[in-house]
């Protein structure tokens, strides 16, 4: 599938930003399954940007605007080619070993609540895909997707309480879940094709991978219930969402900010005609 990507960020500031330093991870890699056909940043402020990646391997764009502006925009978009692969990831660049992603975090700590959850999901069985599939379909059912109650820090434990949250509370439940099990997780940001029509979105999206012995690294998306298709296109992984957002940064002055976030993601024109 050719899968076509318009993610806009616009910054509004009721009195101008002297000075803003931001750092994008909003930029695909290509591994087994995905290729990125084509893809570009424009920034509306005077500024470069600078190529890096991270510890984990992501690709990485900083830059810094210092002439006063009341409006910043942020435009990222391109055209990804993606095969399903049953969630098998291959071909990715890997900095760290599994066992590294059992680390614990601020926003993935399992409290006692999901301590409990995750024994009761895994009931007796041993192997790790059954449980996590099975952890899937737990997570799906136990949090409902609500964009309302949770924010951009709220923690695991916290939507869970709620059992609600959006993908990314979903998300850190099922790491939190999962590497209390000891099975090595991380998070995954990128953009979802929905296969219903509707093409704009307010926010990209957020998925698991789990390393499985023998299998390697398997993608789970506990918004959906199922594992990862050639409708994802992978762009960033962390501990948690910290670690793959899209956008972090700082600004001096630009009092009172506004912001806009226009995401569109649809089957490309070029395979539309085919």
């Amino acid at each position: 599938m050719r899968i076509r990507v318009s993610h806009q960020t616009t910054y509004h500031y009721d009195s101008p930003a002297t000075r803003v330093i931001q750092t994008l991870r909003m930029t695909p890699r290509p591994h087994d399954g995905q290729h990125v056909v084509r893809w570009r940043i424009d920034v509306s402020a005077d500024c470069r940007l600078t190529t890096q990646e991270d510890a984990f391997g992501n690709i990485t764009h900083s830059f810094t605007a210092e002439v006063p502006t009341d409006q910043l925009d942020v435009l990222v978009e391109g055209e990804v080619e993606t095969q399903d692969t049953d969630g098998l990831l291959h071909g990715t660049i890997e900095r760290f070993p599994p066992s590294f992603y059992l680390r614990e975090t601020e926003l993935t700590r399992a409290d006692p609540a999901i301590l409990a959850f995750a024994r009761d999901v895994a009931g007796t069985a041993t192997d790790p895909i059954a449980r996590l599939h099975a952890l899937t379909r737990a997570v799906y059912s136990e949090v409902t997707f609500d964009a309302d109650p949770t924010h951009s820090a709220t923690t695991a434990s916290e939507a869970f309480s709620l059992r609600r949250g959006v993908c990314q509370d979903l998300s850190h439940v099922f790491v939190a879940a999962a590497r209390s099990l000891g099975i090595p997780s991380r998070y995954v940001g990128g953009y979802f094709w929905r296969n219903d029509g509707i093409t704009a979105q307010e926010a990209g999206h957020a998925w698991v991978e789990s390393h499985v012995p023998d299998l390697g690294w398997v993608a789970f998306d506990p918004t959906h219930a199922m594992c990862a298709t050639d409708a994802y296109v992978r762009v960033a992984t962390g501990l948690d969402y910290l670690g793959a957002a899209p956008v972090r940064g700082t600004r001096f002055g630009g009092v009172g900010e506004t912001l806009e976030v226009a995401v569109n993601v649809a089957q490309a024109f070029q395979q539309l005609q085919n």
